[in-house]
């Protein structure tokens, strides 16, 4: 099980636990439901539904405007003393009846049940003809073991979250649990990555703030689309959420989003269409790690489509340190975390198929203006923490008061939906420096980029390509030169890099040109000092 990261910008999983917030609810009439007799199992066809309250998106607003004016006040937990006994072990024997399903057209939802990593309840409602019903929490919806703790949770205990699933009921194809944390399965099917809400002082010094969904309102919006409303609290905002979901078989899953914010306090760092990855360790830092497999992550890098229509690629580091990288522009046409290596070969774990994991890519649908995509990276020895996050962060913070809308498009791929005229990196090594069988030259390492796509195609040696690289002051390039790699269709840049002693983080800059035109997408490479001091 994911394990919540303990420092003070810890990075939650899709299953966590954060501090809860909730929203107090006008009284809903409950459905009576005769209990089953002991030892027999309760005929179902659904769950119980309460009375019906009118209810859209603006109404949704209008409560998170109305939420904002007013203090924060959290949720206590509910009989803490029994959710701390359903433990990982006595959650995962709790399983969601499939004839229980709440029915959103031809897609089933299903529910999540409370536990010690899941304790504040959200609220689910079913929407229909402008009306909500609030589905009513009961034990007969679960299949138990009958010493099971949670036998002993009060009738109006709640849900954790739910999950979409295919109308065939053997897979689910999203879900949301914990904090406002959502994911999918991708073209792949293979979990991997979360996308959250919001994020909030991720990676500042003041700790990092976790906003809930605490209410969804599902709705059929037919074409096999579901749409998901959501309202958000947490001590520095309040906000309304439309999503509407809609599963591709082969291709993924596309959701446009809506949000609009409203602000009870000042945010330092605001974090806009938040992606929540993991990146342990991969070719270009192999040395860090001692596990027996090749490569282990969920992501490879962050890809950005600059709002001039510059193609982006950072590859991602495990850095000893946690280490902010920010990238300015306006109007940007997209950004995403990005898994490319999809050869098996590279991870060999055939249990959590890395090679499968998601590529999530962020579309903005309406201007965003000026801001800076920011990716946080932080240290970690293990896969079972996520260590990256990548988000827009607008360039005005916002202050107690602020509204602020947003509306992005989310592409669950193998492949981001984005038109790659020039070639595309394919690899990121490091190493020792100089020449091997010859004597190592001190405070000198090795950067090897692979590149390929159809811009490259056909080109030889002849025709003129050349490694343009670029790196900070003091900071020396060594024999850069680019050729063919023999049996593919890459092409290989390479080139020394001396730092002196001293030198902290080195941020590098590269593509590969033909008579002064790129043919390939900028390579933003990040070279650490530890990274350095492990390879003079």
């Amino acid at each position: 099980m994911p394990t919540v990261r303990p420092t003070a910008y810890r990075l939650l999983t899709s299953v966590l636990f954060a501090a809860a917030t909730s929203v107090a609810l006008a009284p809903l009439a409950s459905a009576d439901r005769v209990p089953a007799p002991p030892g027999t199992t309760p005929a179902l066809s659904g769950p119980v539904l309460a009375a019906p309250a009118a209810f859209s998106y603006d109404v949704l607003a209008a409560r998170a405007a109305a939420l904002a004016a007013q203090p924060y006040v959290p949720t206590p937990v509910h009989q803490a003393d029994v959710l701390q006994k359903i433990d990982y072990d006595e959650h995962w024997k709790i399983r969601f009846r499939p004839e229980a399903s709440l029915m959103l057209g031809g897609t089933p939802a299903q529910f999540f049940h409370l536990g010690t990593y899941f304790r504040q309840p959200v609220k689910i409602f079913l929407v229909e003809d402008g009306a909500a019903r609030e589905v009513v929490y009961n034990t007969d919806y679960f299949d138990m073991p009958e010493d099971s703790p949670a036998h002993a949770l009060k009738p109006d205990a709640g849900f954790a979250g739910f999950r979409l699933m295919r109308p065939d009921m053997k897979s689910d194809w999203i879900s949301f649990l914990g904090a406002a944390y959502f994911r999918s399965d991708g073209a792949l099917k293979q979990y991997g990555l979360s996308a959250r809400g919001i994020a909030l002082n991720t990676g500042m010094s003041v700790p990092e703030e976790f906003p809930r969904f605490t209410e969804f309102y599902l709705e059929p919006a037919g074409d096999g689309r579901t749409v998901v409303n959501a309202l958000m609290d947490g001590p520095s905002v309040a906000g309304a959420y439309r999503m509407v979901l809609r599963d591709r078989p082969g291709q993924g899953q596309v959701m446009d989003i809506t949000a609009k914010l409203f602000f009870r306090a000042p945010v330092e760092r605001l974090g806009i269409a938040p992606l929540t990855s993991m990146f342990w360790y991969s070719e270009s830092n192999r040395f860090q790690s001692a596990d027996w497999r090749p490569e282990v992550h969920d992501t490879d890098g962050l890809m950005i489509e600059t709002g001039s229509g510059e193609h982006i690629w950072r590859p991602l580091n495990n850095p000893d340190r946690v280490v902010t990288s920010s990238y300015f522009d306006r109007d940007i046409k997209g950004f995403g975390l990005i898994q490319r290596d999809r050869d098996f070969d590279n991870y060999q774990d055939d249990g959590v198929f890395y090679d499968k994991r998601p590529a999530v890519w962020v579309e903005p649908t309406s201007p965003w203006g000026a801001g800076a995509v920011q990716l946080i990276e932080i240290p970690t020895d293990d896969e079972i923490f996520d260590n990256i996050v990548a988000f827009w962060n607008p360039e005005t913070a916002p202050q107690a008061g602020d509204e602020m809308d947003f509306s992005y498009r989310l592409h669950w791929t193998a492949t981001p939906p984005v038109e790659m005229k020039l070639a595309h990196t394919v690899a990121t090594r490091i190493g020792n420096g100089g020449v091997p069988g010859q004597p190592r030259p001190e405070n000198q390492i090795k950067v090897v980029v692979d590149f390929e796509g159809p811009a490259l195609d056909g080109l030889t040696r002849k025709d003129g390509i050349l490694p343009e690289v670029s790196a900070p002051e003091g900071v020396e390039l060594i024999n850069p030169y680019v050729l063919p790699v023999v049996g593919t269709d890459r092409w290989r840049m390479v080139f020394d890099l001396k730092a002196p002693p001293g030198t902290g983080t080195v941020d590098l800059r590269a593509y590969l040109a033909r008579d002064g035109k790129p043919l390939t997408e900028t390579w933003l490479g990040q070279i650490h000092p530890d990274q350095i001091d492990r390879l003079r």
